[in-house]
Formats: structure tokens, sequence, C-alpha cells
């Protein structure tokens, strides 16, 4: 087949939810992929940043097979032999006492929101089906329904309500606003991303999430940080978190945490606030199964073993000095942190993010605009410099073509 009938295909049989890149590929294997051609890629969206450790890492990849040839899953109606060793190498690993494992990064935002909720009304004395929870501005959290509720992009609300009360949303990066917010005593949490990654890797200033931590502790509000996209080594630090030396009450993490070969996901917590949610009053079939929890335990291990928060933070300031010396009109600003940057473009002459994207498929790079106007370039964090710079090249070249 060739690559017009696999789009077509998916074209009459899926739903039309996403709008892809054209180009269709089969095979992956650490910053590069190729497609149903032959053609070879750079990847430099890493699945949103779920194969932060490369495409099919052969250690990941090799748990895998090992694993599912020995149980996959029990559900959580009995013990098995892998969820405790699983649960006391994540909790030991970031410094929380309890881990409530789930499959996808919504399901973990929805499992923190639950628990803030049941932390309101057992611990803090907020009255029942009173708790509010402080979200930002230009947020990306998932696509529930409740998590659309906050969300400020009018895509992901349009003719989905009638929303979840109990929320209340504020500009991104502004401590005024957070601390007028948690004077309400019905507030029980902050969730927030480190930095915003679908909102266009918008970076907040230096020392707003501290400040934002102290304002919650000050406050008796959860802060609860949500580093699905951020987390794992992705921006330099294993935690966006780190950056700042601030130890969410909750920590949400997904993605990469398989490595990017099946849906993982966690809540980290202590005592006082994860006990709050009792037997039978929370759950996932899936969750906390032995093939997720051997897959998550080595892909943990390879991004310390091989160093790649390290080599995040190397790569990106390579990569963010080179772009920024790329002269061009269409390149209006560069941001980002360690291995996640993003490119804001200025149209000229029709020609959009959408148009520069589809050049640089052509010429052996793939990524992809956000809000149409933002390309994310976060490739995979086993890339090695060579790579970083031929890729960089490609980049360059895309650009004189405009």
């Amino acid at each position: 087949m060739k690559s017009q009938e696999f789009i077509s295909r998916e074209d009459q049989y899926g739903a039309h939810n996403y709008h892809p890149l054209p180009v269709v590929l089969e095979r992956g294997e650490g910053v590069y992929v190729w497609d149903v051609d032959g053609k070879r890629y750079f990847d430099f969206l890493s699945s949103y940043s779920a194969v932060n450790q490369g495409h099919c890492h052969p250690g990941i990849i090799s748990t895998l097979i090992e694993q599912s040839k020995i149980l996959t899953l029990t559900s959580r109606a009995f013990y098995n032999n892998v969820l405790g060793e699983y649960e006391e190498y994540i909790t030991k690993l970031f410094g929380f006492q309890k881990v409530l494992p789930m499959n996808t990064g919504a399901e973990a935002v929805e499992t923190a929101l639950k628990l803030a909720r049941k932390w309101a009304y057992l611990k803090k004395g907020i009255p029942q089906d009173q708790a509010k929870i402080i979200t930002c501005e230009g947020n990306f959290h998932g696509r529930t329904i409740t998590i659309v509720t906050f969300s400020t992009d009018p895509d992901a609300r349009k003719d989905y309500g009638p929303f979840t009360p109990g929320f209340i949303t504020i500009p991104y990066n502004n401590i005024d606003a957070l601390k007028e917010a948690v004077n309400d005593p019905d507030v029980a949490a902050f969730l927030v991303e480190p930095i915003q990654g679908e909102a266009g890797v918008f970076v907040p200033d230096d020392g707003f999430l501290k400040k934002a931590y102290d304002i919650c502790k000050a406050s008796n509000v959860l802060f609860i940080a949500d580093e699905v996209q951020t987390g794992l080594a992705r921006t330099g630090k294993m935690l966006a978190c780190d950056h700042e030396n601030i130890h969410p009450d909750m920590l949400i993490l997904g993605k990469a945490l398989s490595g990017g070969v099946l849906p993982v996901s966690a809540v980290l917590a202590d005592d006082y606030i994860m006990l709050t949610i009792k037997p039978g009053e929370h759950g996932s079939t899936f969750g906390g199964n032995p093939l997720a929890c051997k897959v998550a335990i080595t892909s943990l291990k390879v991004l310390l073993d091989e160093k790649l928060a390290e080599n995040a933070a190397a790569m990106g300031k390579i990569f963010r000095d080179e772009i920024t010396s790329i002269k061009s009109d269409m390149i209006e600003l560069v941001r980002g942190k360690g291995l996640l940057n993003a490119v804001v473009i200025k149209p000229k002459e029709g020609k959009t993010a959408w148009d520069v994207c589809l050049a640089m498929k052509d010429n052996g790079l793939i990524a992809k605009p956000t809000h149409g106007h933002i390309i994310r370039f976060a490739p995979p964090l086993v890339i090695n410099k060579d790579q970083m710079y031929e890729a960089i090249g490609i980049i360059k070249d895309t650009f004189r073509q405009f």
C-alpha cells in the first residue's frame, strides 16, 4: 500500500478528531522513524514526550517481552508479585509515601482531582460539595468532561457542556491572582503544569513555581504538579519542579513512564492525602498491572542510567542557541527548557507554521504545530550532539526555503 492509501483508510474508518501530518510511519529506533516508503525522519515530537527514552528502547522492549510471557493482568482483585516492587521503586525515587497507579495522563489527573476533594472534606473541613480547585488559563490536562471544564481552549469546550462545577481559573504565571484565589476558604488545591506544553511551551518566570508553592503551603492548599509532559527528564531535570527545588503535595506522571510502549500513569502523594481514599472508592482494571509495573521500572532506570536529564539540558541549550541565530522573518520567538522547546511563527506571504512543518517533513524532520502559530520541538532525550546538529541543519535549511 502507498502512503495515501493508509491515510484514506484511516479517514474512512476512523473518527476525525486529529489532523495528522501527512506521513505514515511504520518503524522507529532511537531518535528516528521511517515511513512506509522507507524514508527516515528525525522525530521532533516524541509522541508528545512519551518516548523520552527513544523509540523501541531495547532494554524497555526486552522487559516488555519478558514480562508479557509471564503475567500481564490480574486486576486489583488480587495481589501480584510485581506491583509492590514498582510502588517501592517509584515512591522512593520521587520521595513520596504512596503511589496510585493508573493508565493514561487524563486518568491520573482525574485521580488527583478526586484525591484533592477527598482531602478537602475529610482533612481540611471544607463543607461537602463546596471544594474548589484553582487551575490556570492555557492549561492542558486531558480531554475528559471534567478536565475540559477548566480548559480555556474554545475547541476543547464547545458543545460539551454542561460542565463540572468547583473550579477557579486564573492567569498562568500570575502570583497576585493566585494570592487572591487562595483567600477563598473553600479552595482545596492548585493544579498547575510547571511548563505549559500544549499551550506552546510557555515557560513561567523564574521563581513562579516556588512562590506559588509557598502561597499554597501558607494557605493550607494542596500544590498539584501535572508533570505528565514536563516530567521524566524532559526539561533537563528529572522533574520540572526540580528546577526550583519544590516537592509538590501531589505529583502526576504519565507518557514516558512506560517509554512509550503502553499506557502507564501515576499519582504520587503522602499518606495524609492518599489514605483518604478507601477500598472501593476509586480504581482501574488495568492500573498497576504486572506488565505496566515492570516496564515502568525499566523505563525509569533508563532515564537515570543513561543520564537523559543531563543530556536534555545540554542538547536543549545547543538547540535554542542555534535556532535563535537563524535569520528569518518567520521566527518571532524561541523558548523552552531542556528538550521541550517551541518556535513562535509569524506568517509570511500566506505561509504558516503548518507549511513550515510540511517542508521540514519533506526535508527529513517531523514536528507538529500547536495553536496554529507555534511549532513544538521535542526530540527523544537520547539524541546526541551529531544528531542534534544534523537536525538543526534541516530546520535551518527549511526556514531558508521561506
